[in-house]
């Protein structure tokens, strides 16, 4: 079979016909029309992973946005199998970023009262304020934070990861701690 399908096709076309025609012309509505086979397979991975109907369905879409590219990249032979093992990192991935990110709200130096002691109505609303701040802090403080405390990296590999001296990491750590701080507390003032 030729690597160009009709559009027509799309439905009686095999995974395997369909990935190797979008590996061949990038079109995306080849990707989208496999995807679709395996949806609801993806959204009971994610939801079972993510526990909230709103989070699973997000889930969903970011896994297509990572297909785009990762279909490319990796040998595939059985797709829905792969796509398995795909969702349900990309959902233990999520769950890892949002623990990081209630560790670095918890931080002691975070004196946030309620990024300390998050009800369930404002659990959302402290992580939103806690990553505006993040973004609104310097190139190299957002940069350490990110790798310090998101990606639980020691200060010798943000040293070699960002070309940073050992000295300019910890002076941009404890001044994006400091900012984070002014800022959540201008935040909660508001």
């Amino acid at each position: 079979m030729a690597n160009f399908i009709k559009p027509n096709k799309l439905n009686s076309s095999t995974d395997g016909e369909l990935l190797a025609a979008y590996r061949t012309n990038g079109d995306i509505a080849v990707l989208g029309q496999l995807y679709e086979r395996y949806m609801p397979l993806v959204y009971g991975v994610c939801l079972k992973y993510l526990k909230n109907e709103e989070l699973a369905k997000d889930a969903v879409m970011g896994i297509f946005e990572e297909l785009i590219t990762k279909v490319k990249q990796h040998d595939i032979s059985i797709f829905r199998s792969w796509l398995y093992v795909l969702g349900r990192n990309y959902c233990l991935m999520q769950l890892r970023v949002g623990k990081k990110l209630e560790l670095v709200a918890l931080d002691e130096v975070m004196e946030f009262t309620p990024l300390l002691h998050p009800d369930d109505n404002n659990r959302e609303e402290a992580y939103k304020a806690l990553e505006h701040c993040i973004d609104k802090l310097t190139g190299a403080q957002k940069q350490s934070i990110d790798l310090f405390y998101l990606k639980e990296k020691c200060y010798k590999d943000v040293a070699d990861i960002t070309g940073f001296s050992l000295n300019e990491v910890k002076s941009y750590i404890q001044n994006g701690k400091r900012n984070l701080k002014i800022c959540l507390e201008k935040n909660s003032e508001q």
